[in-house]
């Protein structure tokens, strides 16, 4: 049975906005229930999630932002865009939220990022973590395989990339990292360029971009936080995608203990989009395992 997905012009009606350090932060709130805050990636925004968004807000307490910088929300030009001012935004969502239950994470992409630092803060004792999952991302610096656009972003000339980056570039670069059978349509291509397009946000891509070194400075961090083996992790993973697919899990594997994998064939590096019937069963899976000690590797 195919999920319905939420277009992206009624998912805009929905969403909320709230200030945060003198920026508006556009996000979205449904359902009641443990709290699931769900973190986009780059270069798209929460609408990432409108397939997975009903099923969840079902069980769920759902919360998902555009990180500053991505989406509707604000894109400052003269500002220093940070993966760590990012995890602070979403304990400043939770704190505008009301929010003080344990909280469990769902994050795919530069938002794999967001909720390791998340993850790190946890054992600082600065919010409580009860589970986190992550879909195609680079949680290890030395499995993470940049794009021709990435690697031209972070380049000298990166601005003037993102000055004349269209949507065409953007449309080459989605199916690149999509499965063979999974392309994105023109209309979607639309709706992820309208988001990306959305308060002139080409000319910050290649300040965004800078999180890929950040991630560098925080691996020991972060890798040693997924290490701890206190909060239930899983990966999600479209074994397809040549960023962080099969590889990147095969890394996971070896350095994470007891690791609790899902790879799914033919998917590339979307799979919320490219196969949320999967994903929503392998989430729903794990969290009704929890308080099953022995997590387990799952094929698909």
């Amino acid at each position: 049975m195919p999920i319905a997905e939420i277009p992206l012009s009624v998912w805009r009606t929905h969403g909320q906005d709230f200030v945060f350090r003198g920026q508006a932060i556009r996000y979205w709130v449904a359902g009641q229930g443990e709290p699931l805050l769900l973190i986009h990636g780059f270069p798209t925004a929460s609408w990432d999630w409108h397939y997975l968004w009903q099923p969840l807000a079902r069980r769920y307490q759902v919360i998902a932002c555009d990180m500053l910088g991505f989406g509707d929300s604000a894109k400052p030009l003269e500002h220093d865009y940070s993966l760590l001012e990012q995890a602070d935004l979403q304990q400043a969502l939770l704190a505008h939220l009301g929010i003080v239950e344990p909280l469990h994470l769902l994050a795919h992409d530069y938002g794999d990022s967001v909720a390791q630092e998340l993850l790190a803060r946890h054992y600082e004792e600065r919010l409580e973590i009860a589970s986190c999952v992550f879909l195609n991302g680079g949680l290890f610096p030395e499995t993470h395989r940049p794009v021709l656009t990435q690697k031209l972003l972070l380049s000298p000339l990166g601005w003037m990339l993102g000055r004349v980056f269209s949507r065409e570039g953007l449309a080459r670069s989605l199916r690149q990292i999509s499965g063979p059978q999974n392309r994105p349509s023109e209309t979607v291509l639309d709706d992820f360029w309208s988001l990306v397009q959305s308060n002139d946000g080409p000319r910050i891509l290649h300040k965004l971009i800078g999180y890929i070194p950040e991630r560098r400075q925080r691996r020991d961090r972060w890798v040693e936080a997924m290490q701890r083996g206190e909060v239930p992790l899983r990966v999600i993973d479209g074994a397809h995608d040549p960023i962080s697919g099969a590889h990147m899990v095969e890394r996971y594997r070896q350095l994470v203990p007891r690791p609790d994998t899902v790879l799914l064939p033919g998917i590339g590096h979307y799979p919320q989009i490219e196969a949320p019937l999967a994903v929503l069963k392998h989430y729903l899976a794990f969290r009704g395992g929890l308080l099953v000690p022995a997590q387990r590797v799952v094929g698909s």
